[in-house]
């Protein structure tokens, strides 16, 4: 592990430091936050500096506290909604490319029903039915992006079923879930662990772009993309203010796209020089 560290390029250990640097704001938010997500401290649009090193926002709530807090928030809610994607399409694919046949017909047939309609239209749509909170975020934001996953995990594992070792297994009786677990996620999972690093990205801006138009996380809770919307009137007094969370947004997706391409050159084999 040390060995393969020490051979990471500059944008690796870069989005490692980021990567860290959010999870532990998402882990000690309560502690390292001055104040609490929703508590009034002062006036609207107070100036940066003295009591709120970033000024308050347009409530006169600190916006470095609610900054940290979205963090948790935002990225916790990103982090589970990919699990969730992953657990769900990544499972379908495995089962629907191990079985073949009427199985794998029925599960690809309904994903691409599903894949034909936009994502974001679709989840809009289903949010304003549903109504907005965290667990319907979580179930339909998960769902569509398993779709993804779903084509990912079925495509790289049709490789694996087609070899004569998965075959032997198949005429010595093994069950399903020995197959899957022994004979194709050894050699799939290195593409499925950099589509894990994509998808949360993919997910991450979904959910911030939602928060955006009103319909992912719902006040009083902080959110990097609602934050930009709720002090969006700044710009047009010259304040920056409403581009920190934006920054945030797009420093976490960049750093998680390094990781990722460190990755995957790592599991291609292709060799990376310094220098």
């Amino acid at each position: 592990m040390r060995n393969t560290l020490s051979t990471a390029p500059p944008t690796a250990i870069f989005g490692m430091i980021v990567v860290v640097f959010y999870l532990v704001l998402m882990l000690f938010a309560p502690v390292l936050a001055p104040y609490s997500e929703t508590e009034l401290v002062g006036r609207q649009f107070e100036p940066w500096g003295g009591a709120f090193l970033l000024g308050t926002d347009n409530l006169g709530r600190d916006f470095l506290s609610r900054m940290i807090y979205a963090a948790r928030n935002t990225v916790g809610l990103a982090l589970l909604t990919t699990i969730v994607a992953f657990l769900l399409g990544g499972i379908a694919g495995l089962i629907a490319a191990a079985r073949g046949g009427w199985v794998d017909q029925i599960i690809s047939r309904l994903v691409d029903v599903i894949m034909s309609i936009p994502s974001l239209i679709f989840s809009l749509l289903l949010l304003t039915i549903a109504g907005t909170n965290a667990l319907t975020l979580i179930l339909i934001i998960g769902v569509l992006d398993s779709t993804r996953v779903f084509r990912l995990a079925r495509a790289v594992s049709m490789n694996v079923v087609v070899q004569d070792f998965f075959e032997a297994s198949r005429l010595r009786g093994e069950g399903l879930l020995w197959q899957i677990r022994k004979e194709i996620l050894p050699n799939v999972i290195a593409p499925l662990i950099v589509e894990f690093g994509l998808r949360f990205c993919f997910v991450f801006l979904t959910i911030s772009a939602l928060s955006f138009l009103g319909l992912g996380i719902q006040a009083p809770y902080a959110d990097w993309g609602s934050m930009v919307r709720e002090n969006a009137t700044l710009i047009s007094f010259e304040d920056i203010t409403p581009l920190i969370p934006a920054g945030a947004i797009a420093l976490l997706t960049v750093s998680v796209n390094f990781i990722v391409d460190w990755f995957l050159r790592l599991s291609s084999g292709i060799k990376i020089t310094k220098g």
